[in-house]
């Protein structure tokens, strides 16, 4: 067989391998995305203008993520905000509308006490959902209602049901114990 037979057939043979690989690989980056971001995967794929920006758009998140200084919190530290979570709820008999806005203000604060920057609210949810993403939702609800309780348009069951939402949330960053993604690892 001459040379040139040969890389006939080497080549295409080889472009075909080459083809196969960054498919494969393609694959397995996107079902580690899946794996990892839950259901906020598919809200980002659905906001964004092709599968391929959501995907970066999402690695552009784990990247900044694995830069912040996230840590456990000390044992008194966590019950202290055990502690002030159950005030919060015993504040909502009495003045729900505040219990709700307590109960933001106490979510942000374990969000910053864990090492999540905290200026605004769609940081807070891209940052939060790399490793909280299946909770996200919760977030979101919460936060929803807790805006529309500002102007005095929740209703009672909205607000218990922003608490319920809220802590959510609050018992994941609380009992998650710090463990970021390279100390799963």
């Amino acid at each position: 067989m001459s040379t040139g037979t040969l890389l006939e057939i080497v080549i295409p043979v080889a472009v075909v391998v080459v083809l196969i690989v960054l498919a494969l690989a393609l694959v397995r980056r996107r079902r580690a995305l899946r794996e990892r971001f839950g259901p906020e995967y598919d809200r980002t794929v659905d906001g964004a203008d092709s599968r391929m920006a959501a995907e970066r758009e999402l690695s552009t998140r784990e990247k900044r993520h694995d830069k912040l200084d996230i840590k456990p919190l000390p044992d008194g530290v966590r019950e202290r905000y055990t502690r002030d979570w159950n005030d919060v709820q015993h504040e909502f008999v009495d003045r729900p509308e505040d219990a709700v806005h307590d109960a933001d203000r106490l979510v942000t604060s374990l969000m910053q006490a864990r090492g999540y920057p905290t200026e605004s609210y769609d940081q807070q949810l891209k940052d939060l959902s790399v490793e909280h993403g299946r909770t996200l939702d919760h977030y979101r609800a919460a936060h929803e209602i807790d805006t529309l309780s500002t102007g005095h348009k929740a209703t009672t069951e909205q607000l218990r049901g922003a608490m319920v939402h809220y802590r959510a949330l609050f018992d994941e960053l609380l009992i998650d114990g710090g463990q970021t993604r390279h100390a799963r690892a």
